[in-house]
């Protein structure tokens, strides 16, 4: 640290803080040092990594060389300079699993049940085109009966606006969506909505104002 330091130079105590659970520090330091400079003095009082030190001043990350050339620091009394070490990532071979794993798991994959023209417009969309994986996945989730369904929608989407029908049409498009999924109950099965049942049954559970009622009548609440 000494040999950084000439004899002549104006000095100026400068307060370090490091972001954790180290405590600040004073350090008295040259008034314009490089960049550099002042990592490495900064290193060889606080013992921490050189390479994985970030330096805070004034809000700006200090940088050792702007443009090609050493970056210069002009720092006054009573100046904080905070520090800031990065973590040391995880062994090659970890990061390769994980990156192995995490990466499986994103892509979207065609069932092997998937015809020819279907797997040769895949892969032309996602190696070709470079579409992300959501939108293959939407893509491709999709039966052909859905597909031809939107098709023919955007092909009378048109004529329903020429007619002045166009919130009627996409209002009745909102009514379809919702009647064709609702399905089919089996035999036996039974709604949460009473007034769908046969004889209005409720399901066992079910808390309404008549069973309120009577257990107010027998004592229960």
């Amino acid at each position: 640290m000494a040999d950084l330091i000439e004899e002549d130079e104006k000095l100026v105590n400068i307060t370090l803080r490091t972001i954790g659970p180290s405590p600040r520090s004073r350090l008295s330091l040259p008034s314009t040092l490089k960049v550099e400079e002042l990592r490495k003095l900064i290193a060889g009082t606080t013992h921490l990594p050189l390479e994985n030190m970030t330096l805070v001043f004034r809000g700006n990350v200090l940088h050792d060389s702007t443009n090609g050339e050493d970056s210069l620091v002009q720092l006054h009394e009573r100046d904080t300079v905070t520090v800031a070490v990065k973590p040391k990532p995880p062994a090659e071979h970890i990061q390769d699993n994980f990156d192995d794993d995490g990466g499986e798991d994103l892509k979207f994959q065609l069932p092997e049940s998937t015809s020819r023209w279907k797997r040769k417009l895949f892969f032309t969309l996602r190696d070709k085109i470079k579409l992300p994986n959501m939108l293959l996945m939407a893509i491709f989730s999709l039966r052909t009966k859905t597909w031809a369904a939107i098709l023919i929608w955007f092909i009378l989407a048109p004529f329903a606006h020429r007619l002045d029908i166009g919130p009627l049409y996409i209002l009745g498009t909102g009514f379809l969506i919702i009647f064709y999924n609702l399905g089919h109950r089996q035999p036996g099965d039974v709604s949460a909505y009473s007034v769908f049942n046969e004889d209005f049954r409720e399901l066992p559970g079910t808390l309404n104002a008549d069973r309120l009622d009577r257990d107010i009548r027998l004592g229960q609440l």
